[in-house]
């Protein structure tokens, strides 16, 4: 028989499994630099960088997780074109983070 410890226990493992699927999950049904203005704009930071971030790896056809700074330029060049966007639909593919550091 299991007692309570070890139910506790077992509860607790459980929810941490459950929690790190939601992430899997997430990661998986995300859209990455298809993913339109309108729907980036109500993510919470956490998506939003778990989105930019998919979108980084397909755009420099990386097989691991890009640099931080990486991440962090892109996350700030998509801010920016979705902040002015008046068109929702627009995909956040269309930041541009060269035009950002290079004058074009």
């Amino acid at each position: 028989m299991i007692g309570t410890v070890g139910r506790t226990g077992l509860a607790a493992v459980a929810a941490v499994a459950l929690m790190s699927g939601c992430s899997d999950v997430e990661r998986a049904l995300n859209r990455g630099g298809d993913t339109p203005c309108g729907e980036y704009v109500t993510q919470d930071a956490d998506t939003k960088r778990i989105t930019v971030t998919k979108f980084v790896k397909e755009r420099d056809n990386l097989s691991t997780e890009p640099s931080g700074t990486a991440v962090d330029l892109t996350i700030m060049a998509v801010d920016v074109l979705c902040s002015g966007q008046r068109n929702a639909d627009t995909p956040i593919k269309n930041a541009d983070v060269a035009g950002m550091i290079v004058n074009k």
